[in-house]
């Protein structure tokens, strides 16, 4: 994720580190030099080629364009904030599970360390498995021998979350902890295991194929064409009038990728190695061990 104060006045005109531009720049200088050859072909290599294009069908090929890429990203950002708000929702039932058997099992001190290493363990997996690592090696440090037979286990977080409710279920056995306390500590067990799930689900049903490809398309076929359009009228602008179209919708479409899948590494993506960060840090707080972890901090205004 991209963390920068928001630019005044003539930084909006050359600020880089943080804008879309780095990662469309080549598909704008394309549309760029096909503009003038355009200008060429419309005028002293070509003049019969002065007629150009009609302009008309570009302005309602635009708008439709316009409204399908408006869809598109409205729908990708909701992805983008379902990613974000579960990843909130995940640092609130964390901290709730760790304040609850900090209050039910004030002498456990071994049960409430247990907790805590597995809490971590599966955000660290969780993170791993959404980007497609190894999340096993990622929990690994936060495990201890008992659990090496989890490093078969298909689906890592889930595995963590069944350990840890079998570890809480020991004080309930023992009568150490009434049905109704443990009832409130798996009421956390299963908000986390909906936090996985929500995420899995953004990760593995990505837009339909075929929308997105359309929208290629498209975008591609119009900055393509309309400097032939607009060569014969405007002259030695329409290299700046298309790269500005190409500009607007080349980047649309590019954060319209980016937001799709939240978990990913590009520099619009969800800060997932920093909200791990996080919960590693309340959660070692919470069992009162010092020193604690740094948060991280961005690097070149981009915070992973």
């Amino acid at each position: 994720m991209i963390i920068r104060p928001r630019p005044r006045g003539w930084q909006l005109l050359y600020i880089l580190r943080g804008s879309i531009v780095p990662a469309i720049a080549p598909k704008v200088l394309v549309i760029g030099g096909l503009s003038v050859l355009a200008c060429l072909v419309a005028g002293n290599w070509h003049p019969a080629g002065g007629a150009g294009l009609a302009v008309v069908p570009f302005t309602l090929l635009g708008l439709v364009l316009s409204i399908f890429l408006s869809f598109r990203n409205s729908a990708c950002h909701d992805r983008w904030w379902e990613g974000r708000r579960l990843w909130g929702q995940l640092l609130f039932e964390t901290r709730s599970l760790a304040r609850l058997s900090a209050s039910v099992l004030p002498d456990a001190q071994a049960l409430r360390q247990r907790q805590g290493h597995l809490l971590i363990a599966f955000a660290h997996a969780l993170a791993a498995r959404l980007r497609q690592g190894d999340d096993w090696l990622a929990a690994q440090p936060w495990l201890g021998s008992e659990d090496a037979d989890l490093q078969a286990h298909h689906n890592l977080p889930d595995a963590l979350l069944q350990r840890l409710g079998l570890a809480l279920a020991g004080p309930l056995h023992d009568g150490r902890l009434s049905p109704i306390l443990y009832a409130q500590v798996e009421q956390r067990l299963q908000a986390l295991s909906s936090v996985q799930a929500g995420c899995e689900r953004i990760a593995t049903t990505p837009l339909p194929f075929a929308y997105t490809l359309l929208l290629h398309r498209c975008a591609w076929l119009f900055c393509l064409l309309l400097p032939f359009a607009l060569a014969s009228a405007l002259g030695w602008a329409t290299p700046l009038l298309a790269m500005l179209l190409a500009y607007a919708f080349f980047g649309l479409d590019q954060l319209g990728e980016e937001m799709e899948d939240p978990f990913g590494l590009q520099p619009n993506d969800l800060p997932i190695a920093a909200l791990v960060r996080m919960l590693e840090i309340d959660q070692l707080a919470a069992l009162g061990q010092r020193p604690l972890p740094e948060p991280l901090q961005a690097q070149g205004y981009l915070l992973q």
